[in-house]
């Protein structure tokens, strides 16, 4: 460390055992509670606590919003002492919220973007180790000295010469444009998927995704702009990336074009109930490649979105969400119809989930071997809660009706006839004699 660098740290020092850094303080502690105020009025006004918000969060202080406001303050206030007083406290306090900005803003952006993500951790903790190292460098001010050294590391590539302070500032400038694409299309999504359900989530996630996509391309291209990699020359790597995709990845590119057809024609949706390759169950996802059906037994069927637009599929809520159901029931052959199919009606109301409108039908379908086979129908308006146990809830009252009014569920009839000597014995019932077969010749 040189002599004049040793005078500016020990002129910092003085100013800052100075009794002006009082009134910065006093004024640094105005600043904290003119933005705690202030956010706390907009997160009021504006009746956020929702924690995928970036901007606000759970509590005050958990947003985006407050450093941002505390560092704008911070610079008025600084502008406004620096024509009275030497300032020491601002110089620290400055770069500190300068790095709890970036920390900030990194940390919710990725948070938002990506929830579930693993990865997200370890770049949350690279950021903050960054950003403090950078606060260190520049409050004592070996950061000028630092990339200056970092600059004399330089080699020549192609036409172009890079050196190790260029890769950083594209580096930190690529991740900067990228944070900011990802924080314009959260908070698009964020719009978009707002009180959607039914038809329109469909093709909001699907306007929220291409959003997305476009502007991570569009931030990825400024990217590689800023650390000074040619984009002209990417045109050889897209026509070979074209070759690649028309030959290897053609399925993986019909997944992502057939995703895409089905989130803008809506021809399946979110909810819907649907019978693909002998799956049926109700749609609960449906990404860019693949589409998530879950059943009503809570197994999950992962579909290629190029097998439903390629293959027959049956969606079972396309035009109208109700799910016609039935369940047969034989009575003996010698019971009142008109009673039975009574008790059978009122039997298929037992269940809230049973629709009144269109009401329950019965009907005698068959004459069967051992009895009348009456058919009873009725729709629901709910079939992602499943069928078995609903079944067995109106087959209950049904068996419960009919017992009450004693009315005979006939049990299996079967006639026996006997082969003796060749010939055909009389028929075999209870009760009935038995022919004793011959005694076999001596």
């Amino acid at each position: 460390m040189d002599k004049p660098m040793l005078d500016d740290v020990g002129l910092w020092v003085q100013a800052f055992l100075s009794p002006t850094v009082l009134v910065e303080l006093a004024a640094l502690a105005g600043c904290v509670a003119l933005a705690w105020a202030l956010v706390a009025l907009l997160q009021r006004g504006l009746q956020r606590g929702d924690p995928r918000s970036i901007l606000f969060g759970v509590r005050i202080v958990d947003g985006a919003l407050f450093p941002l406001l505390l560092l704008g303050l911070a610079y008025v206030a600084r502008t406004v002492l620096h024509h009275w007083v030497a300032l020491a406290a601002f110089k620290v306090a400055i770069p500190v919220l300068v790095a709890l900005v970036v920390i900030r803003i990194g940390v919710k952006v990725l948070q938002v973007a990506y929830p579930d993500a693993a990865w997200v951790r370890p770049i949350e903790r690279s950021i903050s180790w960054l950003a403090w190292l950078g606060m260190v460098l520049w409050v004592t001010g070996l950061l000028p000295l630092v990339l200056d050294e970092l600059d004399q590391i330089h080699w020549k590539v192609g036409g172009a010469t890079l050196s190790v302070r260029t890769m950083i500032e594209g580096a930190l400038t690529a991740g900067a444009v990228l944070l900011i694409a990802l924080w314009i299309s959260a908070v698009i999504e964020a719009r978009l998927l707002r009180s959607a359900t039914g038809a329109e989530l469909s093709l909001r996630m699907a306007v929220s995704n291409a959003v997305r996509a476009l502007l991570v391309f569009v931030g990825l291209m400024m990217a590689l702009s800023a650390v000074g990699i040619d984009l002209t020359a990417l045109s050889v790597l897209g026509g070979a990336v074209g070759v690649g995709i028309g030959f290897g990845l053609q399925k993986l590119a019909s997944n992502y074009v057939s995703g895409f057809v089905i989130l803008a024609e809506r021809s399946m949706r979110i909810g819907d109930n649907v019978r693909v390759d002998n799956f049926e169950g109700r749609i609960t996802a449906i990404n860019a490649r693949y589409t998530v059906v879950r059943s009503s037994t809570g197994r999950e069927s992962i579909v290629p979105n190029e097998m439903l637009i390629t293959q027959r599929v049956e969606n079972l809520s396309l035009a109208d969400p109700r799910v016609w159901l039935s369940t047969v029931v034989s009575v003996a052959y010698e019971s009142d119809v008109e009673l039975v199919t009574r008790l059978l009606g009122e039997a298929a109301l037992a269940s809230s989930r049973v629709l009144r409108d269109p009401a329950p039908s019965v009907a005698l379908s068959a004459f069967g071997a051992d009895g009348l086979e009456f058919t009873v129908g009725f729709w629901i308006a709910d079939p992602e809660n499943g069928a078995l146990g609903l079944r067995s809830e109106i087959n209950r009252a049904i068996l419960s009706a009919l017992r009450a009014h004693q009315i005979e569920i006939p049990y299996p009839q079967r006639v026996m006839h006997v082969q003796v000597d060749g010939g055909l014995a009389a028929a075999m019932s209870p009760g009935a004699p038995v022919a004793p077969a011959p005694a076999p010749a001596q």
